[in-house]
Order: structure tokens, then C-alpha cells, then sequence
């Protein structure tokens, strides 16, 4: 004979305890929260996991997923001395590289947060941002302009550069690995071939600080976002001089991701995240916000469904991206009212209502989204 039913769980003052609930999915993870104000994030490319480097020098590695209570912090590195300024992961996943204010290089196992390499005073000047270009070679920038790229087969630089007066910003390569492109405080863009080791040229100084860089148009197209605002386009063949400049009317472009071949996310001084599709030149509207907090940097994860932002709030938040890849931008333009509110284009940002996919599709160009009289 089956033994009885055990009897529901009581809780110690003899109430049955409530059934437990299922966790709730939600559109994005739930943000991140840190002791100091992260500077630099970074999305694993095949896997949830996000990396981040605070203003104290500490390195953490978190998992994230949609689903409510499950994000994770793996673990933590406290290895550099001062600021970390940047992180980035090798194009494999096993490696993340990390740079300091300290003036140093760590290469650290994804899986346990071991520091398996490390340059301690890998530059004269502090580090400012990291990328690496394949499996054995890596770019850093610093606080002086100065440009080194390493292989890490030779455990040593193989090309040095101070070809730019300012600090490096930002920096991206070509599909190939060949070219080699920085942005500069100085306004800037610098290009080095990175295959033979050399210096090729530097575009004319533009106006404000060159703080991001991005190739777009299938690598036919780079954009540069300014300290002013703006956003400068170059051919990829005429790096000399911007064949279009869009000013935003944002109080700057501090950092900048593609999500699309055309459409980048902007992070400004306002704390708001714009969507931006370039040529035809138009803000789309907000992905987000933090509010009133400068957004330090951006990244997205594989696929461009996920957006991911730190702030001087001490905050990780992540925003849905998925519409931006089914928006059509066409040449029309209407004419529309100056200085209106930003269409939210996340269920997140400021302003969305419950219809904030309405219409949006089908309507050229959404409400007060004009590059030059918006906003």
C-alpha cells in the first residue's frame, strides 16, 4: 500500500507555505549594479556573459539572462592598481583583455579569471582602450597618443607609433585584420597596416575630440562621433578627409556600436542612448536612458538583439534592440515640428507608450527624428 501524500510545507508559524512561482521572463536581463562606476563593459560573442572593468581597478565577469534573479557574477579580479579603462574579449572567447590607467596590459582565462599574461608597463603613458585583431595580435592605446601592437607569439610590441598629439579613444580593424584605424582627442582618425608594420596616414583634424569609431556599409563606410555631437563619415579609401558630417543636436557621441550595416547606438553626456541610421542620415529615436548619467560605453551582444550600457549610476542595463534591424530608412523627408521628444524605441526608454512599435515600420522617418532639427 503507497504511502500518504506528504503534507504542503508550513512555515514555522503552521501557515501553509504559498506554491512557489515560476520565475518571470523578462525582454532584457535585469540591470547590473556595481560598488564604483564601471568604465568599460564587454559581450562575450558566443555566450551571455559580460565583462566589466571599474573606475577602482577591478575586473568582474557576470553571466546575464532574461530570466528574473538569474544573472551571476562568476568572479572578480582586483589585479590592477589603478582605473580599468578597457576590456575586451579575444575573437575565440577564452581570453579577455584588460587595460589600466596603471599603464598595463592583463590577459586573463575567461573561465576562472586567471592572469595568465601581463605587461606591467606596457606603455609610458596610461592605457586608454584595447583591441585585439586575431588570435596572437592586439592593439592598445594610450593617454598620449601613442599606438603599440602586439604579438603575443613574440611577447612583445611589433609596431609603434605616436603619430597623434591626444589620447587614442577608440579603435576598429577591417575584416582582414590589415588596417588598423584610431581615433584621437586630438579630432583625428589615424590609419596603420597593420600587416607591414607601418603608419599610412592621418585624416584632417576634425572639430572636438574623436571619441568612437565604427565600420559601417560592409566596411565601405567608417564613422567617427565627436565630443561636439557630431558624427563624420569616411570612405574607406579616402581617409583624409569626412565625405559627410551629421550633427546629432546631442551634447556629444561619447561611445558608438553598429547594431546594423547602417545603424549605430550612441551613447552621450545626456545619458540618453540614440539610434542612428547613417546615409540616409537620421535620428531613429531613444533605445534608452540613464538618467542624466554620461554613458561611458556600449556594447551588443551576438545576434544585435541586446544592448548593453554603463553610466556614471553605477549601473549595467540592458535594452532590446531587435526592432532597429527591421527599420527601412528611405531618402524621404518629411518636414516635421523642431525639438521634439525622441521616439522611444525600446519599451524601456523614456517616453514609450504601449504602442511604441506602432507605425513604425512604415513611417519613413518617425516623429522628430531628423538628423539637423531634432531633439
Amino acid at each position: 500500500d503507497s504511502a500518504a501524500p506528504a503534507p504542503p510545507p508550513r512555515s514555522p508559524q503552521g501557515c501553509p507555505e504559498p506554491a512557489r512561482r515560476e520565475p518571470r521572463l523578462r525582454d532584457t536581463p535585469e540591470d547590473i549594479c556595481f560598488e564604483a562606476t564601471a568604465n568599460a563593459i564587454a559581450l562575450h560573442p558566443d555566450r551571455p556573459l559580460l565583462a566589466a572593468g571599474d573606475v577602482d581597478g577591478d575586473v568582474y565577469l557576470y553571466s546575464y539572462s532574461c530570466t528574473e534573479g538569474e544573472n551571476r557574477q562568476l568572479w572578480s579580479s582586483g589585479h590592477h592598481l589603478k582605473s580599468c579603462r578597457d576590456v575586451a574579449f579575444s575573437q575565440d572567447g577564452h581570453k579577455l583583455f584588460t587595460v589600466s590607467k596603471d599603464k598595463s596590459v592583463h590577459i586573463l582565462t575567461v573561465e576562472e579569471g586567471r592572469l595568465e599574461t601581463r605587461f606591467p608597463k606596457a606603455h609610458g603613458s596610461a592605457l586608454n582602450c584595447v583591441l585585439p585583431i586575431d588570435h596572437h595580435v592586439f592593439a592598445t592605446g594610450d593617454d598620449g597618443g601613442g599606438l603599440k601592437v602586439w604579438d603575443l607569439r613574440k611577447g612583445d610590441a611589433i609596431l609603434e607609433a605616436r603619430q597623434q598629439e591626444e589620447y587614442i579613444s577608440a579603435m576598429a580593424v577591417d575584416g582582414n585584420g590589415k588596417i588598423l584605424l584610431t581615433a584621437s582627442g586630438d579630432g583625428t582618425l589615424g590609419v596603420f597596416n597593420v600587416k607591414r608594420r607601418r603608419f599610412e596616414l592621418l585624416s584632417e583634424p576634425q572639430n572636438g575630440d574623436l571619441t568612437s569609431v565604427v565600420l559601417l556599409k560592409r566596411g565601405k563606410k567608417v564613422a567617427c562621433g565627436s565630443s561636439e555631437g557630431t558624427i563624420y563619415l569616411f570612405n574607406w579609401d579616402g581617409f583624409g578627409a569626412a565625405s559627410d558630417r551629421f550633427a546629432l543636436r546631442a551634447e556629444s557621441v561619447d561611445c558608438m556600436v553598429p547594431v546594423t550595416d547602417s545603424i549605430v547606438c550612441v551613447g552621450s553626456l545626456d545619458g540618453v542612448i540614440r539610434a542612428v541610421n547613417v546615409l540616409p542620415n537620421r535620428v531613429l529615436g531613444s533605445v534608452g536612458q540613464h538618467r542624466g548619467e554620461p554613458i561611458e560605453q556600449l556594447a551588443v551582444a551576438p545576434g544585435g538583439q541586446l544592448l548593453a550600457s554603463c553610466a556614471h549610476d553605477q549601473k549595467v542595463k540592458f535594452w532590446d534592440v531587435s526592432a532597429l534591424g527591421g527599420l527601412v530608412v528611405d531618402d524621404y523627408r518629411k518636414k516635421k515640428k523642431k525639438g521634439g521628444p525622441l521616439r522611444a524605441l525600446s519599451s524601456k526608454a523614456a517616453g514609450s507608450g504601449e504602442d511604441f512599435f506602432a507605425d513604425l515600420r512604415d513611417e519613413a522617418e518617425p516623429e522628430a527624428a531628423a538628423g539637423s532639427d531634432s531633439d
